[in-house]
């Protein structure tokens, strides 16, 4: 016959068992959460309507099972609160982007065998882009029809990447990342993807930002760092002046300090040149 306190010894040793149970499987899972977190690279696709990254997390299981056992986790302290980072750009010109849409693609105006440069002037400072018309000319063609409507006037460069990804996206006259002027247009001058699938799009390249082949509209992307990316967005310009600028840019990151995001310097674009 079992007697009171050998019942009771053994209803300790088995919740003794339970919780060595429970505090296994909880190491168990946060191991298997960093393996994961650690294995997945993060993948980031410039498009119009925005980025498209690949992170890992915990499922619901995974979050209350760590709760259960945060008693096992020693605490830490926040860490004290850092003072804003000051924003050293110029206040943009008055103005409001336009409104203004369209319902074609502009007819070719354009001299495709001549020497276009286009310039941005920003609140950052000005950036000037020498413009591929040979091998992009419905982009050049594009910029140049657009420019001349004053659509990039006052316009904001809404996204900055950083990183794996080095580029400042700008060109929407929402400054949501789903803006366009109203047409759109085909992919040129794509290169070719190298064994692991992307192409090198050099520090100072500019490109088309799209969410898909054939859906180029206003957005594009400067390249403030040698990237890589699926050949997959049209580049049609090359910075010869101003680099310094970008990189002032994306050396002050976003501003949530996350690798994608909002500007911290607020870059507008008080006017947009192409000449011949």
């Amino acid at each position: 016959m079992v007697t009171k306190q050998q019942r009771q010894r053994q209803l300790a040793r088995e919740k003794f068992e339970r919780q060595q149970e429970r505090r296994g499987t909880v190491q168990a899972r946060r191991r298997r959460r960093n393996q994961v977190i650690a294995a997945v690279a993060a993948v980031v696709i410039v498009a119009g309507g925005g980025a498209w990254i690949a992170v890992a997390s915990g499922d619901d299981d995974d979050k209350k099972t760590a709760n259960a056992g945060a008693s096992d986790t020693p605490t830490t302290q926040p860490s004290a609160p850092q003072a804003p980072k000051p924003k050293t750009c110029a206040t943009p010109a008055p103005g409001e982007p336009t409104k203004e849409q369209f319902t074609a693609e502009p007819a070719m105006t354009i001299d495709k065998a001549a020497a276009y440069k286009m310039k941005l002037k920003t609140t950052c400072g000005d950036v000037e882009i020498a413009l591929d018309a040979a091998k992009a000319p419905h982009t050049v063609n594009s910029f140049n029809f657009l420019a001349g409507k004053k659509f990039f006037d006052h316009t904001t460069c809404h996204r900055l990447t950083t990183g794996g990804l080095a580029v400042l996206q700008c060109g929407d006259p929402t400054g949501t990342g789903t803006g366009g002027p109203g047409y759109k247009f085909v992919d040129e001058n794509l290169g070719q993807a190298g064994p692991d699938g992307s192409a090198a799009y050099p520090a100072g390249t500019v490109a088309m930002a799209n969410s898909g082949p054939g859906t180029n509209g206003s957005q594009f992307f400067l390249v403030t760092g040698d990237s890589k990316l699926p050949p997959n967005y049209t580049p049609f310009g090359k910075v010869t002046a101003g680099m310094d600028v970008l990189q002032k840019i994306s050396a002050a990151g976003t501003e949530d300090g996350s690798s994608d995001g909002t500007p911290h310097e607020k870059v507008v674009l008080d006017s947009v040149t192409v000449a011949k």
